[in-house]
């Protein structure tokens, strides 16, 4: 074939699966980096019970630990949207190749993989560019707020702009170059 008719039903159910698939890994990787650092919390919650000197400064942390735990958490974490990066083309193309076979058309898989990779790039290179630059906006965000605009520190507003921080960060610094 030489042209992707989106006009073909099963080719444009391709390209919605194709779409889906950026926001599905996005929330995933989310998930993953949310996952991870409350791995993080949990070592360090663990070292200040078991290491009371780290409070009094007489004793130093075991920084070799927490980041044995993030590297672990995030190679665990990481496999789900990676798995489904990988699984997701090739089981909508098998899917739709055994549909054409049943309704006779025997590159319909071939079609409906094509319209699941165009809808795909275009979706994944506009919610990167989101969240890149969204993540960055609500990381300056606390930044600004901190300087003492808007109230600064302590205020209702710098509240709100670490809850932004919380989300900005994995979106600019995970999710986005993930998608890129």
């Amino acid at each position: 074939f030489e042209v992707v008719d989106i006009g073909i039903p099963e080719v444009f159910i391709g390209g919605l699966l194709g779409a889906s698939l950026v926001f599905m890994f996005s929330a995933f990787a989310m998930s993953a980096v949310g996952e991870s650092a409350e791995a993080v919390v949990g070592e360090v919650r663990r070292q200040f019970t078991e290491i009371p000197g780290i409070m009094t400064r007489d004793t130093k942390p075991d920084y070799g630990k927490c980041v044995d735990v993030v590297s672990k958490a995030a190679l665990e974490k990481m496999m789900k949207p990676g798995l489904l990066a990988v699984a997701m083309p090739i089981l909508t193309g098998l899917a739709f190749r055994a549909v054409g076979y049943y309704t006779g058309d025997k590159l319909l898989g071939a079609r409906a993989i094509a319209g699941f990779m165009m809808f795909a790039t275009v979706t994944g290179i506009l919610m990167a560019l989101f969240l890149n630059n969204a993540g960055g906006a609500w990381d300056n965000t606390k930044k600004l707020v901190e300087t003492g605009q808007y109230g600064g520190k302590g205020s209702e507003t710098h509240k709100a702009s670490i809850t932004g921080d919380t989300v900005g960060d994995p979106s600019k610094d995970t999710v986005g170059p993930s998608l890129h």
